[in-house]
């Protein structure tokens, strides 16, 4: 959803049709013809192009964006990026000028340390967003039910704040429907002029058609609330999407991740804690087209415990598919790809 949603802005920016000078390309769609020069796409099938194309031949410019997320996929590319740098330096001087790849490594939080000194020392730019002030606002005491919790917030903004898109992160679309079926139920309590409230439900698994469906405009008269399901690996409404009309986010600060128990050999889905760089890309949601608020349904206390950063992904899951991966991408050598 994210490579298609930037791809169309970028294509009204730039004053040029969808799939020409600018195109995106996702699982199942392709939509870049041979005049496009900026490409969208998963790091996934860029990983997939270099098993066709080592050398990423076609590209001289390459943007790695959301590199905090930690993905095993982000990972594992930027692994291949620095060996794919190295393979085209050591061409010729005259053809290294034309195959030289650019690598540009972005986040809205991220530590650049490790990122630079992984990549020899690289410059570190920061760049100042364009960023609305968001208030924070955490609870008094630990919230033992956050379903609940979120309810009662929900309907708190709803009857006592402005206008304004309202974005609730839940861990599943379990919770999700859940949510769903419980904001029903309460605004048939509710005075009639004050029952105008929209639920459009946003998560992974969801038809890409309804997923869409958040960023058409509300009818006159409605407030639409987006909840959004943050699923391992993809935190959909929290990184390179914009949601318009957002004002007002909800955090319960839990996410669920993937996880691997190497005695059972079984993988699972598990509930933990976001970490500080997360919680801030969530509360930039309600910032990102005017002033807003971030609810935080836990006590700025556990705000400060929280770890910086999400543990990456490869720290935690089977490594099995992506050696794999790496030996049919010609890399056999995985410590050393690590490392070097």
């Amino acid at each position: 959803m994210a490579t298609v949603t930037v791809a169309k802005r970028v294509a009204e920016e730039c004053n040029v049709e969808l799939g020409q000078k600018v195109g995106y390309s996702i699982r199942f769609e392709d939509m870049t013809s041979t005049s496009t020069r900026i490409k969208y796409m998963t790091d996934g099938l860029l990983l997939k192009e270099a098993l066709l194309d080592p050398k990423l031949s076609r590209y001289s410019v390459i943007v790695v964006d959301e590199a905090h997320e930690r993905t095993v996929q982000t990972d594992v590319l930027l692994g291949l990026l620095k060996d794919v740098q190295k393979k085209r330096s050591q061409s010729s001087n005259e053809v290294r000028k034309l195959n030289l790849l650019k690598l540009i490594i972005m986040s809205a939080s991220l530590d650049a340390r490790g990122f630079s000194e992984y990549f020899g020392g690289a410059k570190a730019v920061h760049v100042m967003g364009r960023q609305f002030p968001v208030d924070i606002l955490y609870t008094a005491q630990p919230e033992t039910d956050c379903l609940d919790a979120a309810l009662v917030t929900i309907f708190q903004i709803h009857m006592e704040e402005g206008p304004g898109d309202l974005l609730l992160f839940l861990s599943g679309q379990e919770e999700i429907e859940s949510i769903e079926g419980l904001v029903h139920e309460n605004l048939k309590k509710l005075p009639e002029a004050n029952q105008k409230l929209l639920i459009y439900q946003l998560f992974s698994s969801l038809p890409s058609e309804k997923q869409m469906k958040v960023f058409t405009p509300a009818p006159a008269g409605f407030r639409k609330s987006n909840t959004c399901g943050v699923i391992p690996a993809t935190n959909i409404a929290e990184t390179s999407v914009t949601i318009p009309g957002v004002k007002y986010v909800i955090d319960p600060g839990l996410v669920k991740v993937r996880g691997y128990s190497p005695d059972s050999g079984i993988e699972s889905l598990i509930i933990v804690k976001t970490s500080k760089a997360q919680a801030l890309q969530r509360s930039g949601c309600a910032g990102r087209e005017g002033p807003g608020k971030c609810y935080r349904l836990y006590p700025e206390s556990r705000f400060e415990g929280l770890d910086d950063s999400t543990v990456p992904e490869i720290k935690r899951c089977n490594l099995s598919n992506v050696i794999l991966q790496l030996s049919a991408l010609g890399v056999d050598d995985i410590i050393g790809l690590k490392q070097n």
